[in-house]
C-alpha cells in the first residue's frame, strides 16, 4: 500500500485544460506582465484551481519559465509542465516579475490560501491581505470567514470590517462598517479612517461639486492670507505678484522721456501710481504680467476656497468623522492609563530604592550618601553572579538574597566603623558617608571598570504585557512593582510582628527608656542600618535588570530616594509609599510635557518639591507622636 502511495505522489498530476488554455491565449501577457492589466488574468488563473495556484506560486518566486509556447515550473534542475505537471526538458526563459506584478500575485495568492488546512498558512494569507487587499480580496475573505481556529476567525472578522470600509462599492454597507468599530483605537482601524478624511484645497467662484469638508476664509488660521494667494496663483486664477523692489526695478529700466507708461516718474512715488504705471506696460508687452494689489485683493474677494473631501459620500465621511472622534477620546483615556501605568513603574522603582533609605533616614536620622552605592553593589552583586551561573532564572534567585546578605554586612561594617562613632552630629555623618560614597564608586571601578555590566533578565521576564495598541508595560517593570508591595509587606509585618520591629520603634521612640528595658540601642542601630543597606541590595539587583550597571548607578538613585522619603514624611513607610507615587507621577506627567528634554522635567521636579516642602515641611504623611518631636 505504502509503495502504491509513494507511486501515485511521484505521478504527474492530470492535465488542467482551463489552465492550458489561459496560458495558450495569453502567453505575451505572461512573458511582458503589466502590473495594471494582469489582475484580470492573475484572477483567472487562480480560479482553475491547485494547479493554478501552484503556476502563480512558481512566478511569485521567479521560478516559472517559457518553453516553446508552454509555462514550465523549475524545481531546482527539473522542469515539469504548469498546466499538465508532466516533466519537460530544454532551456527555459525565466520569468522575473517586477514587485508591482508580484503584488498581485501575492493577493492572489493570499485569497487561495485563506482555506488553506494549515493554520499558519491561513495567518500568513491573512497577513497578505491586510497590506495589499482590494474588492476582489474582500470578497475572497467574506467566502472564508468561517475559520476552526477562534484567534483566526476573529482576524478574519476584524480584517472583513477594515476592508469593507476600505473597498466596499456599498456606502451602506462602509457605514455599518465604521458604525461597528466605532471607538477602536486600533492602529489599523485609524489608519483605514485616514484615506476617507483626507481632503484637497480648491478655488472656485462657485460652490464645487463633491463632498465639502469646510469652506475657508483667507487670511484665517486654516488659510493664511499668503497660502490663500499661492492657491490662486497655483490655479491660473491670478498672476505671480511683485515685490516692491521687483516692481520699482522694472519700471525704472522702462523710463521714457520722464515717465513710466504715460506716468510722470515725479508721480511714481504713490503706490497706487505705480500700479498703474506697471499695467499700462503689461498692455503695452514690455513687461511680464503680475498682479498688483488691487487685482490681489480683487481676486481674493471673487473666489471662494474650499477643502473637498477624497470619499465622495457624505454619509461615509460623517460616519468616519464620528468614529475618529470616539477613537480619539478613546485614544487619549488610554494614553492616560499608559501614562499612569508608566508612573506606577517609576513609582515603585524609586520606593524600592528608598525604603532602605527610608530605615536609615527616616527611622535612624542617619544621612546616609552612601544608600546609592549599597544599591550599587547589590547590581554588581547580582552582574557577578550571573557570571558564575549561566540559568538566568537560578541565578536571579541566588542574586537577590546573597545581595541583601554583602550589602547587609557593607551596612554593618559602615554603622561599626563610622556611624556610631559621629552619632547625632548630622554634619559629620553627612560628610563622612560622602567619602565612603566615592571611596565604594572607585572600588567598583577598579574591580569591574568603567565599562558598563549588562544583567540580564530570564527570559519569562523579556517581552511586554500588551493590552492593546497604545497600553503596554514590560514584564521587568511588572515585576518590580511586585517586588515593591513584597518588601512594603515585609517591612511591615517586621515593624509590626517581630521582636526586631518592636525593639526598633521602642529605640525609636524614646532610646533611653528602651535602655533601661534591656534593649541594647546600639545593638538596633545597627541591625537597623544593615537591614535597610541590604533592601537597598537587593533593589540594586531589580534596577540592574533594566538599566546599565556602573559604578554610578547608585547616584542616578540617591536623589530621588532622598526626595521620596523627605516628601512622604521622614519615618513613615507610608509616607515613602505616598512619596515615590506623588515623585514618579509627576515625573512622567512633567515627561509627557517634554519629552524631547528630560533636564527640564528633572528641574521642574526639583522646583516643586522644593515648593511642596515650603507649605508642608513635614511631608505627605508626618510621624507622630514623640518620635517626631526628635
Amino acid at each position: 500500500m505504502a509503495v502504491l502511495m509513494l507511486a501515485g505522489l511521484a505521478a504527474p498530476s492530470a492535465a488542467n485544460p482551463a489552465l492550458e488554455t489561459l496560458i495558450s491565449e495569453n502567453i505575451d501577457q505572461i512573458d511582458q506582465p503589466s502590473r495594471r492589466t494582469v489582475e484580470p488574468l492573475v484572477a483567472s488563473i487562480a480560479a482553475t484551481g491547485p494547479e493554478g495556484l501552484a503556476l502563480l506560486q512558481a512566478w511569485a518566486d521567479r521560478r516559472l519559465g517559457l518553453l516553446d509556447g508552454r509555462a514550465v515550473i523549475a524545481d531546482g534542475d527539473a522542469l515539469t509542465d504548469a498546466a499538465t505537471g508532466a516533466p519537460v526538458t530544454g532551456d527555459p526563459k525565466m520569468l522575473r516579475p517586477n514587485s508591482g506584478v508580484r503584488g498581485v500575485i501575492e493577493a492572489a495568492l493570499a485569497a487561495g490560501a485563506l482555506t488553506d488546512p494549515d493554520p499558519a498558512r491561513r495567518a500568513a494569507a491573512l497577513d497578505s491581505l491586510s497590506r495589499s487587499a482590494d474588492a476582489e480580496g474582500l470578497a475572497a475573505l467574506r467566502a472564508a470567514l468561517d475559520d476552526p481556529d477562534p484567534a483566526l476567525a476573529a482576524r478574519k472578522a476584524r480584517l472583513e470590517r477594515l476592508l469593507t470600509i476600505q473597498h466596499d462599492p456599498d456606502s451602506a454597507a462602509r457605514v455599518a462598517a465604521i458604525e461597528e468599530m466605532a471607538g477602536d483605537v486600533g492602529l489599523d482601524f485609524r489608519a483605514a479612517l485616514n484615506p476617507l478624511l483626507a481632503t484637497r484645497r480648491v478655488v472656485s467662484t462657485t460652490e464645487p461639486q463633491g463632498n465639502i469638508a469646510d469652506e475657508l476664509s483667507p487670511g484665517s488660521r486654516d488659510l493664511p492670507r499668503e497660502a490663500a494667494i499661492a492657491l490662486l496663483i497655483q490655479e491660473g486664477a491670478l498672476d505671480p505678484a511683485l515685490t516692491p523692489a521687483e516692481q520699482r526695478a522694472r519700471l525704472a529700466a522702462n523710463i521714457t522721456n520722464g515717465s513710466v507708461g504715460g506716468i510722470p516718474v515725479a508721480q511714481l512715488s504713490d503706490p497706487t501710481a505705480r500700479d498703474r504705471a506697471y499695467e499700462a506696460l503689461e498692455s503695452a508687452g514690455a513687461v511680464p504680467p503680475a498682479a498688483t494689489a488691487a487685482e490681489i485683493d480683487a481676486a481674493l474677494d471673487a473666489h471662494r476656497f474650499f477643502d473637498l473631501y477624497a470619499e465622495a459620500d457624505p454619509a461615509v465621511t460623517d460616519a468616519a468623522k464620528a468614529a475618529q472622534i470616539r477613537a480619539q477620546v478613546r485614544l487619549a483615556a488610554m494614553q492616560g492609563i499608559d501614562l499612569g501605568l508608566d508612573a506606577l513603574s517609576l513609582a515603585s522603582i524609586y520606593f524600592l530604592a528608598a525604603i532602605g533609605l527610608a530605615i536609615t533616614f527616616g527611622v535612624m536620622r542617619v544621612i546616609n550618601m552612601a544608600h546609592g552605592e549599597f544599591i550599587m553593589m547589590g547590581a554588581y552583586t547580582g552582574f557577578t553572579v550571573q557570571t558564575l551561573i549561566a540559568d538566568r532564572t537560578l541565578s536571579l534567585i541566588v542574586a537577590l538574597p546573597l545581595a541583601f546578605v554583602v550589602t547587609f554586612g557593607a551596612g554593618v561594617a559602615l554603622y561599626r566603623l563610622v556611624i556610631r562613632h559621629l552619632a547625632h552630629r548630622p554634619l559629620e555623618t553627612l560628610l563622612a558617608t560622602f567619602g565612603v560614597s566615592i571611596a565604594l564608586q572607585q572600588l567598583a571601578k577598579n574591580i569591574f571598570g568603567t565599562q558598563a555590566r549588562p544583567l540580564t533578565a530570564p527570559a519569562w521576564l523579556e517581552g511586554s504585557i500588551v493590552i492593546n495598541d497604545v497600553i503596554g508595560i514590560s514584564s521587568i517593570r511588572v515585576a518590580i512593582f511586585v517586588l515593591a508591595l513584597l518588601f512594603l509587606g515585609l517591612f511591615l509585618f517586621i515593624m509590626k510582628r517581630t521582636r526586631l520591629g518592636l525593639e526598633v520603634r521602642a529605640v525609636t521612640q524614646n532610646p533611653g527608656m528602651a535602655a533601661s528595658m534591656g534593649i541594647n540601642p546600639d545593638r538596633i542601630a545597627m541591625m537597623t542600618f544593615g537591614l535597610g543597606s541590604g533592601i537597598a541590595g537587593i533593589a540594586g539587583v531589580a534596577i540592574g535588570l533594566f538599566a546599565q550597571v556602573t559604578s554610578e548607578l547608585g547616584q542616578q538613585y540617591i536623589v530621588q530616594s532622598f526626595m521620596t522619603v523627605v516628601v512622604g514624611g521622614v519615618g513613615n513607610i507610608w509616607g515613602t509609599l505616598a512619596g515615590a507615587t506623588l515623585i514618579g507621577g509627576l515625573s512622567k506627567v512633567i515627561e509627557s510635557l517634554n519629552p524631547s528634554n528630560t533636564l527640564a522635567a528633572q528641574t521642574f521636579m526639583i522646583l516643586f518639591i522644593i515648593i511642596f516642602i515650603q507649605f508642608r515641611p513635614r511631608g505627605i504623611i508626618p510621624q507622630k507622636g514623640r518620635a517626631a518631636e526628635v
